[in-house]
């Protein structure tokens, strides 16, 4: 038999634990104490797959209700608060003396002390997103302190407690289960797909060449309807598979994906623990064309060059396999979560002798190779993309059409939707001449299908940090935010109301800044983006009488809208 593997390409020390699952190391188990004094039901889990990001911690239900106790869960200091415009919300930070840190998002509010510090911080800065660290004494903590309650602040799809481990030092996020942090879990994984990839030395693209295998089983136990599976040249493998809790609950990321090939592990990935820089990679974890045209979430078993992830623990050259024997081989997929229910999905495969199919690519305008600064150029375009942003080499593909309505520019077609970019690249478009000298400083770049991505006029060009290949051409935002009062109208009587209320929006580029004033002194406006509401909690000591309430609302473009109104209390 002629060996069918090349290096080892990727290889890091591991051992299985207690649980049989893999981690590179031992976690202390009796340091921390779960964060809510609920069962511990989960929305999502650590390493979940999410649009552009693995899921950093765990979610806990909290039965579709706001303002349960959060507590500390071990002894520490508050480290930083963050009040963040969508995202994590309201967000503490415990830094704990056994070198590892706890996160706690979508908080409705805080125990008294922790508040008083976020809104010093608030008024001292006149803005209500803020992210500070607090001096180390301002405010510590016991293991089981009351430090906030639950709530449903930020990018949040309902109310829940988002929870996160961290190194203190190197501030990856690591999954909290291993920490002794208990979630009852008596189901196995779910597999539900088997995709066969035929890449024969090309890189992997929206055009590689892909096989679906039907498979049947259930949670413990698949295997594939057809068998074995005549593979030819260089071929890879994906699946499709998720976890529950408990059976019919969910559909929660795993702990690990192992692919075997006659016994033998050729590719591993493992969700113990994983760097914020790195999470975007999850494009080139999954097959990324796969999931933008059909909504399948395949993660592939090989791995792209430029992917920068470090959950792959054991890859024989990079997950690919060429057989140049004619035996037939046993695969198996081993699928774990983190208490070590796993899935088995067992096929075979044999080399089918035929030549290797190759992918149907269309030439490009430029190669640009993954591991170089990459640079593209016309008369009224030019494009970069600095190194470390291709997980793959491209053949770049770029063409210009008709100026689009109410554009300045020719439509600039850059590349395909279907390959992702890991962080941004910067594009320049000349505008035409219709782009008068007055609108210049509200010229940005408009992708054709997500909207604004930003941008400013220098040296006749508008340039813009683009994150996804696309369609782009200038545009102007020259229209001010709107401002719609919800209970706060100019004469009102507001004694007895806790709260002035409006909601607020922008056409193009963007809410950039929101700042209100009662009686010409700034106050806060917290601000909801699911809702796109901003509010103001009257201060219990405003006087009784007349004041004047005036909100400034600003967008990316400068233009801005005010709004005032005379009340009373």
């Amino acid at each position: 038999m002629q060996k069918y593997f090349l290096l080892i390409l990727i290889f890091f020390p591991f051992f299985v634990s207690a649980q049989d699952i893999i981690v590179s190391k031992e976690y202390p188990q009796s340091d921390f104490r779960p964060p809510l004094n609920l069962a511990p039901l989960l929305a999502g889990t650590f390493g979940e797959l999410r649009s552009n990001h693995f899921h950093s911690g765990l979610d806990y239900r909290t039965n579709q209700r706001e303002g349960y106790p959060v507590y500390a869960a071990a002894d520490g200091y508050v480290s930083r608060l963050r009040a963040q415009i969508g995202g994590g919300g309201n967000i503490i930070y415990l830094t704990h003396p056994n070198g590892y840190s706890t996160v706690y998002m979508h908080l409705q509010s805080f125990s008294p002390k922790i508040h008083q510090a976020l809104r010093d911080n608030q008024y001292k800065s006149q803005r209500f997103d803020v992210d500070f660290f607090p001096e180390t004494d301002l405010v510590r903590v016991k293991k089981g302190d009351v430090i906030a309650y639950s709530g449903n602040t930020g990018g949040t799809a309902g109310p829940h407690l988002h929870f996160e481990i961290r190194d203190s030092k190197t501030e990856e996020t690591i999954n909290a289960q291993l920490f002794g942090i208990d979630i009852p879990d008596n189901a196995k994984p779910i597999i539900t797909g088997l995709y066969l990839y035929q890449l024969n030395g090309q890189p992997f693209s929206e055009s590689t060449r892909k096989q679906h295998i039907p498979i049947s089983g259930k949670a413990g136990s698949y295997q594939a309807n057809f068998t074995p599976v005549n593979v030819s040249g260089q071929t890879a493998f994906g699946i499709v598979t998720y976890d529950q809790y408990r059976p019919g609950v969910g559909k929660n990321g795993v702990y690990s994906i192992e692919l075997t090939m006659d016994g033998t592990t050729i590719y591993s990935s493992v969700w113990e623990k994983f760097n914020f820089a790195n999470s975007r990679a999850i494009n080139s974890h999954v097959d990324y064309p796969a999931l933008y045209s059909s909504g399948v979430t395949v993660q592939k078993s090989f791995v792209e060059p430029g992917n920068p992830l470090t959950i792959y623990k054991q890859v024989l050259n990079n997950g690919l396999i060429s057989i140049q024997d004619s035996e037939v081989h046993s695969m198996e997929y081993i699928v774990k979560d983190a208490k070590g229910n796993a899935s088995t999905l067992r096929f075979k495969i044999r080399n089918s002798g035929n030549a290797p199919v190759m992918a149907n690519t269309a030439a490009g305008v430029k190669h640009f190779p993954y591991n170089e600064d990459n640079d593209f150029s016309t008369d009224d375009f030019r494009m970069s993309i600095p190194k470390g942003n291709l997980y793959s080499d491209i053949d770049l593909k770029y063409s210009v059409t008709a100026q689009p309505q109410r554009g300045y520019s020719s439509l600039h077609h850059v590349h395909t939707r279907l390959i992702p970019i890991h962080d941004s690249f910067s594009i320049w478009i000349k505008p035409d001449s219709t782009l008068r000298e007055d609108l210049r400083d509200k010229a940005i770049i408009i992708d054709a299908s997500r909207g604004s991505t930003g941008g400013v006029y220098e040296d006749g060009y508008v340039k813009a940090n683009a994150r996804y290949f696309g369609n782009f051409y200038v545009g102007v935002d020259t229209i001010a935010p709107v401002i719609r009062p919800v209970n706060i109208s100019n004469g009102k009587s507001m004694a007895g109301v806790s709260k002035a209320i409006v909601k607020i929006s922008d056409n193009l580029s963007g809410i950039k800044t929101f700042n209100a004033t009662i009686d010409g002194t700034w106050v806060l406006m917290e601000y909801d983006q699911k809702t796109a509401t901003l509010w103001h909690t009257f201060d219990k000591d405003l006087s009784k009488g007349k004041h004047v309430f005036e909100l400034v609302v600003t967008d990316q473009k400068l233009n801005s809208k005010t709004y005032t109104a005379n009340f009373t209390r």
